[in-house]
């Protein structure tokens, strides 16, 4: 059975792995260590010192019948400031959007429960917006879309995307 619940502090070194996985989507791509991903402050800063205030993340998890949880996925947003901004940079007040699921779990319906949970939350604390960045020919464009992303800007050969959250 997989549930999605709140993250917590204890699940930043999950969040970096998932930040690995997004970065390393590509099929075929081998998955680089968390640390060399770390490395690159571009990439870090949406992991760095997790949570800070205002951050806000689910995880998904398998609970198998021993009891045990074995995480499958995590999406988080994360506010950035205009003088250190991330790839889908939009605004201050709009966060930024980090998703990643386990390749044996994709296809499952997880990275869709994960994004509907964090728009729930972003919709419960009225935020305007919520952005993200994702390669052009990066599949889950199709889920972001779904969900309600729009492209609003492209930088080299990604799309920066916003769901609208104003009623």
């Amino acid at each position: 059975m997989t549930s999605i619940r709140r993250a917590t502090p204890e699940d930043a070194p999950f969040l970096q792995e998932m930040l690995a996985v997004a970065a390393d989507w590509r099929p075929g791509t081998p998955l680089r260590p968390v640390a060399e991903i770390l490395e690159h402050p571009h990439l870090a800063r949406y992991v760095a010192a997790w949570p800070a205030v205002g951050d806000v993340g689910f995880v998904a998890e398998e609970v198998a019948n021993d009891g045990d949880e074995r995480p499958l996925g995590a999406v988080w947003w994360r506010f950035l400031p205009a003088d250190s901004p991330g790839y889908g940079f939009v605004g201050e007040t709009v966060p930024e959007v980090s998703i990643g699921v386990v390749a044996e779990a994709r296809d499952r319906g997880l990275g869709t429960q994960l994004l509907e949970a964090l728009i729930d939350e972003a919709r419960q604390q009225a935020l305007p917006a919520l952005s993200l960045s994702v390669e052009i020919d990066n599949p889950a464009t199709r889920l972001y879309e779904r969900v309600g992303f729009a492209p609003v800007g492209r930088v080299g050969g990604s799309a920066t995307m916003l769901l609208s959250l104003s009623r």
